[in-house]
Parts: C-alpha cells; sequence; structure tokens
C-alpha cells in the first residue's frame, strides 16, 4: 500500500488518509438526499436516482482513487444537475433520456480531450495568478454555502443577502461546532474536522435538531434509469447548445476544483502544473459517463474534497474510503442522513478560510495579473458558480492584459477558454 499510494513519499499515514475520507464524505453526502430530489422534479424515479447518485459518487472516487491516486472525491454536481432538471427538461421540455444521452455525450468529449491531453494543455497554460484566484474564489463559495447552513447567512428581498438569527438553537450549536474544529485544528488534533462535525451532530440530539432515523435500510431498484440515456436523441441538431453547456459547466468546475484542492493539498507542482493531471482527467471524465449510464446528471470533482485534504489527506486512499462510504450508503442511507446542514455547514466554512490564504502569494505590484484573480474570487460567490466565476476571470485576463499593451503575456490556452466562456455566456 505505501508504495501503491506513497505514504511515505507525501508525509502521511493510512491512519491519517481514513480519517481525511471520513470527513470529505461527511461534508458531500448531503448529495444522497438532494440530488434524487432535484432529478425527481424531472420525471426520474426518485428511489433509482438515489442509487445511482451512491453509485456514481463511489465509482467516479474509486477511478479517482486508484488510476490518479488523488484525494479527490466525484458526485453528482450541484448546479448542473438543478440546470438539468429545471432548464433542460423543465422549462425546455426535453425528455430525461434524452438530457441524459447529452450527459453522456458531453462526458465522452470530455474524456476524448483527456485522453488527447488537449484538457491537459488548457489547465498547465493557466496562469498561476488566476489558479490562485480560482482557489481562493472557491473558498469563498463555500464560506457562503457554509455560512448559510449554519443560518449565519439568510436571504433578503432587499439585499439579497442579510444576518440570520444568531440566537436560534441550531445557529449557536454550528457556531460552537466551528469554534470547536477551530481549537482542535490549532491544537494540531488528528481528525479535527471529524470530530468536530460528529461533535455538532450529537450536540443536536436532544434539542431534537438532529433526527436520528435509524441504520439499515435495503436499496430500491436501479432499472428505472439504468442505460436509459437517448444518445440518438442528445446528437440530433437542436441540442448541440445544451451538449455544449454541460460539456463546458463540468470542464470548468472540475479544472476549477482540481486546481483549487490541488494547490491545497500542496500536490501542484512548482511551475504551477499538476502531477499525472492525464489519469486525474480520465478518472473525471469517467465518472461523468459512468453517471449518466446509472441515470444521473454530470458527476464532477467535488470541492468538500478541501474537508478531508485539510484532515491530511495526501493519497488515492483518501477517495478510495469515501468510495466505500458510499457504497454502505447504499444500505446504510438513514444514518449517513442523520447528519443534519448545520453540523457540515462549520466545516466547509473553517476549509474556506483557510482556501483564502492563497490569494496572498498574488502578484500585488501588478494590475494585470492581481484584478483577474480577485474579480474570479468574488465572482463565484456572487453568482453562485464556479464555471461563471473562472469564465469571468479568463475574459477579464485576456482582455486587461490586452489593454496593457502585453497580450503577447496570454497563453494559447486563455484565449481559447476566454472564447469558450465568451460562447457560454451569450448563449445564456
Amino acid at each position: 500500500m505505501d508504495r501503491f499510494f506513497e505514504f511515505t513519499a507525501r508525509g502521511t499515514t493510512p491512519r491519517t488518509e481514513v480519517l481525511a475520507g471520513v470527513a470529505t464524505y461527511l461534508t458531500m453526502v448531503y448529495i444522497v438526499v438532494v440530488n434524487p430530489s432535484i432529478l425527481a422534479a424531472a420525471g426520474i424515479d426518485h428511489g433509482a436516482a438515489f442509487v445511482a447518485t451512491c453509485l456514481a459518487a463511489a465509482i467516479g472516487s474509486l477511478l479517482m482513487g486508484l488510476l490518479a491516486n488523488f484525494p479527490i472525491a466525484l458526485a453528482p454536481g450541484m448546479g448542473i444537475n438543478a440546470y438539468f432538471a429545471f432548464v433542460v427538461v423543465g422549462a425546455m421540455g426535453i425528455p430525461w433520456q434524452v438530457a441524459l444521452g447529452a450527459v453522456f455525450v458531453s462526458g465522452f468529449l470530455f474524456f476524448l480531450i483527456s485522453v488527447l491531453r488537449i484538457r491537459e494543455w488548457l489547465i498547465n497554460g493557466i496562469p498561476m495568478s488566476l489558479k490562485l484566484g480560482i482557489a481562493g474564489g472557491i473558498g469563498f463559495l463555500l464560506a457562503l454555502i457554509g455560512l448559510q447552513g449554519m443560518g449565519i447567512v439568510v436571504a433578503s428581498p432587499a439585499t439579497m443577502v442579510g444576518l440570520g438569527r444568531l440566537t436560534a438553537p441550531g445557529t449557536l450549536i454550528a457556531c460552537a461546532g466551528f469554534l470547536l474544529i477551530a481549537g482542535l485544528a490549532a491544537r494540531a488534533v488528528p481528525g479535527a474536522i471529524v470530530l468536530g462535525i460528529l461533535a455538532t451532530a450529537a450536540i443536536g440530539l436532544p434539542f431534537g435538531l438532529t433526527e436520528f432515523k435509524g441504520v439499515v435500510a435495503l436499496p430500491p431498484s436501479l432499472a428505472p434509469t439504468f442505460l436509459q440515456m437517448d444518445i440518438p436523441g442528445a446528437l440530433s441538431l437542436g441540442l448541440v447548445a445544451i451538449v455544449f453547456t454541460f460539456f463546458l459547466l463540468d470542464l470548468l468546475d472540475n479544472t476549477g476544483t482540481l486546481i483549487a484542492t490541488a494547490h491545497r493539498a500542496g500536490l501542484m507542482n512548482a511551475d504551477g502544473t499538476v502531477p499525472r493531471l492525464g489519469r486525474v482527467l480520465v478518472a473525471d471524465s469517467g465518472g461523468a459517463m459512468i453517471g449518466a449510464a446509472l441515470g444521473t446528471s454530470t458527476t464532477v470533482s467535488y470541492i468538500e474534497s478541501a474537508a478531508g485534504i485539510q484532515a491530511g489527506g495526501r493519497t488515492g486512499l483518501t477517495a478510495v474510503v469515501v468510495a466505500g462510504l458510499f457504497l454502505l450508503t447504499l444500505f446504510l442511507a438513514p444514518l449517513a442522513t442523520s447528519i443534519p446542514a448545520f453540523a457540515t455547514a462549520p466545516a466547509l466554512v473553517f476549509v474556506a478560510c483557510l482556501m483564502a490564504k492563497g490569494l496572498q502569494d498574488l502578484a500585488w505590484e501588478d494590475t494585470t495579473e492581481y484584478l483577474p484573480a480577485i474579480l474570479t474570487a468574488l465572482a463565484m460567490p456572487f453568482t453562485f458558480s464556479i464555471a461563471t466565476g473562472i469564465g469571468l476571470g479568463f475574459l477579464s485576463y485576456a482582455l486587461v492584459k490586452t489593454m496593457a499593451g502585453r497580450a503577447g503575456e496570454v497563453h494559447g490556452a486563455v484565449w481559447l477558454l476566454a472564447a469558450l466562456s465568451a460562447v457560454k455566456f451569450a448563449l445564456a
């Protein structure tokens, strides 16, 4: 195991990797509840969607762990599932089988550019300033999600967002959980995030805020969605824009997550490139195709993997542990869904604070470098979209460099991604 996962070389241990896998799983297991509910709105069988979600997360994470040896977990992506259910199927009236076909085709295109090393060229061509901005922006987005889950940030018709009721029991317990995680981490206690999540959930039990839903239940049938995607329908001329949108969302979301997590884990090379990138990309794209075949929307790398990385995860064993836990979730769904959102939200805020540290390394003396990076970081939480933030970052980087008379400094990959982003915004 040490030779395969490189524990010694990466300064970690199997115990640390297992704890990291548990931390990542606890912060992303909400998807087994949320994703089936969203897909059910598109007419997909709820039980089959639950099984497809668990299996897609397990298989995708296993591919990432064993093929790429990276501590990144995969699962059906939030945001893309809403686009799938409410826009493609709901607003446009496209059958869910055809929409799944579009997801599969976009995943195949993703796989194709990964095998041909086109995406590797794209990712390695992104300047370090934008990579730092992407990492910081994803941290800000995580913070917004976490603060919302804690009840600190709420929607406001007047100001868009506002302060929640800080005296609410769930909010108070969540704040205590955040302080507990911060205190344990400051004392260098192993598994600080996992311990914080479990302790926060346990505190909610006597207040009736944590509902113990049982332990074991048999999984539903996968038959209603398994291999039901309509690929010929997705290849029709009228769905080219939808396939392209799925493809671009998958490309940008996965790219952002990969850069952010690799930077946080210290796995990025000194020149800003990512080792074994080709294998990482094949695992990403393979997960997307397998998810569509099972019956769920696009499978992506999860930014919640940052929780496991902060807990010490540095190898693929972290992702393998996540895969095993999602397989168990097929039978332990009641127990897995007993962890409430207010218990995992403090972990997201804690990780977000750590991810924002990367912004200190920006070239603050160069306007053409720091300005696009900060725009990228700010756009992600304010648009609630990783893909949108990255797209605006590419466009602003290319245009600001051009306005400064330094267009020659812009890598061809940035020009291409800026152009693709412009097309995406035009089609939105």
